[in-house]
C-alpha cells in the first residue's frame, strides 16, 4: 500500500511540475506578466 501510494504521489508531483512549467512559459510567451 505504502509502495503504490508512494508511486501515485511521485506521478502527481511530476505532473505538477510539469504543468507549473507550462503556465510559466505560457505566460512568459504571452507576455501577460499575470504570474
Amino acid at each position: 500500500m505504502s509502495g503504490y501510494v508512494g508511486g501515485a504521489f511521485t506521478n502527481t508531483g511530476t505532473i505538477l511540475v510539469l504543468f507549473i512549467l507550462l503556465v510559466i512559459i505560457a505566460c512568459s510567451c504571452m507576455g501577460f506578466g499575470r504570474y
